[in-house]
């Protein structure tokens, strides 16, 4: 039947366009996003998979932050406590030197004045050892924690160490000095005793430093494997949209020449009419 109300050839031509410019629209939004899934209404449950291990990735990177951070304040505090041990040995030295009994005042003050120096440089360098406001060898320093999951709920901490001449860890006072032989003799006595505690907290700071460095690889491992799964969920493959896109433009081409073909059919009633 030739009728100019209804163009059936027309409609059938106008929803394949249509559904080939939807089709094209979509290929273009994922060329220029990179994504196959940028928004829910691509694909919801998706779009929500990869939103979750999005929230991980960032919390994992809050969670590196803050064993950076750590890994710094232990590192400036091993630092320190490396300077003070070779304080401590060469103080050692003056204090062995200075117990020597037939030593004449002279050299004992002048070595004295040397051991109170190098005691007072012990201060010097505690009282230096911050790193972004937080001290872990100052006389009543806090332990430090950082962040080990993506929840928050697990910390790594390390403890502090006193490392201050009013500290149980070294056994020689602020005081302490050698200008007799009796009192050079017990310094060094001292000094032994403070090495040997010194090394035990540098042991025990050493240790948590490897142990936020080995946690910090896990971490920044994890980071990257979720991305991977991230981009494997919602990552558009480029060569295959590449290909659709030229595919579509040419079935865009076909589709407004077939319209244009069905919509020229009412126009051959008027033949009927000559």
């Amino acid at each position: 039947m030739a009728t100019i109300n209804t163009n059936p050839g027309a409609m059938i031509a106008l929803q394949n366009l249509n559904k080939t410019n939807t089709d094209l629209q979509q290929v273009q939004q994922r060329i220029s996003t990179g994504l196959a899934v940028s928004s829910a209404k691509d694909n919801g449950g998706i779009y929500a998979i990869a939103q979750g291990m999005r929230a991980d990735v960032g919390a994992y990177k809050a969670v590196s932050n803050s064993l950076d951070l750590a890994v710094s304040t232990v590192d400036v505090a091993l630092a320190a406590g490396e300077a003070i041990s070779d304080l401590l040995v060469e103080m050692k030295e003056k204090a062995l030197a200075a117990s020597d009994t037939s030593l004449d005042t002279a050299s004992r003050n002048a070595l004295n004045e040397d051991f109170k120096a190098l005691r007072d440089q012990i201060s010097t360098i505690v009282s230096n050892a911050e790193f972004n406001g937080t001290n872990l060898i100052s006389n009543g320093a806090a332990d430090i924690t950082a962040l080990a999951s993506a929840d928050g709920n697990n910390v790594i901490t390390i403890q502090n160490e006193d490392l201050s001449l009013t500290g149980s860890t070294l056994t020689i006072a602020a005081t302490t000095q050698i200008n007799t032989a009796t009192n050079a003799s017990n310094a060094a006595s001292a000094i032994g005793t403070s090495l040997d505690n010194l090394n035990s907290a540098l042991a025990r700071l050493g240790t948590g430093a490897k142990s936020l460095e080995v946690h910090k690889t896990f971490v920044s491992k994890l980071s990257d494997a979720l991305e991977t799964g991230i981009g494997n969920l919602v990552d558009a493959d480029l060569a295959k949209e590449s290909a659709r896109l030229q595919s579509l433009q040419v079935k865009q081409q076909l589709g407004i020449q077939a319209l244009s073909i069905a919509n020229s059919a009412p126009s051959s009633i008027l033949g009927y009419f000559r």
